[in-house]
């Protein structure tokens, strides 16, 4: 099995389920054991500020919070860029990756740009195998830039128009097909 790590996975029209309707997951890790990652396109009426004060210093004033997923939507996931990826408590790819506990004063300075999630979404060993032979998902390599968008309400569409001309038509099916 070879690892989607570090790739993204993008909701097909055919994905239905309110909690991946046209979404962009950040695969964070992928294994026998299971797959874990992020929404990224999925910003909340709440700031880092407001719901997690403790991690308000790694990022923007009135950076929003992220859903992550609906796995354990309380327990924050911190993702970050890194000068030195070395640094990282579990590596994604290039340099990003996520902190695990406290974030200790000594990494700070060599954190470029942050986001945090509320939660995660995950898969059972097998889970997301099923999904991609239902073509549930469409993979793409991660950029930073897809990680920390200031435009996470169009990512979807962006990402899939980036895929080619294939994708064009799938960028612009609405979330609600029947009012197309």
């Amino acid at each position: 099995m070879e690892s989607l790590r570090g790739r993204l996975l993008i909701s097909s029209g055919g994905l239905f389920d309110p909690n991946f309707r046209h979404t962009v997951v950040l695969v964070l890790e992928h294994n026998t054991d299971g797959t874990l990652g992020v929404v990224l396109n999925r910003a909340l009426d709440v700031t880092v500020e407001e719901s997690v004060p403790a991690l308000s210093d790694l990022v923007p004033a009135g950076e929003l919070l992220f859903q992550g997923g609906p796995v354990q939507p309380a327990s924050p996931v911190l993702l970050a860029e890194f000068t030195h990826p070395e640094l990282v408590d579990v590596p994604v790819f290039g340099s990003v990756g996520f902190l695990v506990g406290e974030v200790s004063a000594d990494i700070k300075p060599s954190i470029l740009r942050a986001r945090v999630f509320a939660g995660h979404s995950g898969w059972a060993p097998g889970q997301l195998d099923a999904e991609m032979t239902a073509d549930a998902w469409i993979i793409e390599p991660a950029r930073e830039d897809d990680v920390f968008t200031d435009a996470p309400a169009s990512l979807w569409r962006r990402v899939l128009e980036r895929k080619g001309p294939e994708y064009r038509q799938l960028s612009r099916m609405p979330y609600d097909p029947s009012m197309n």
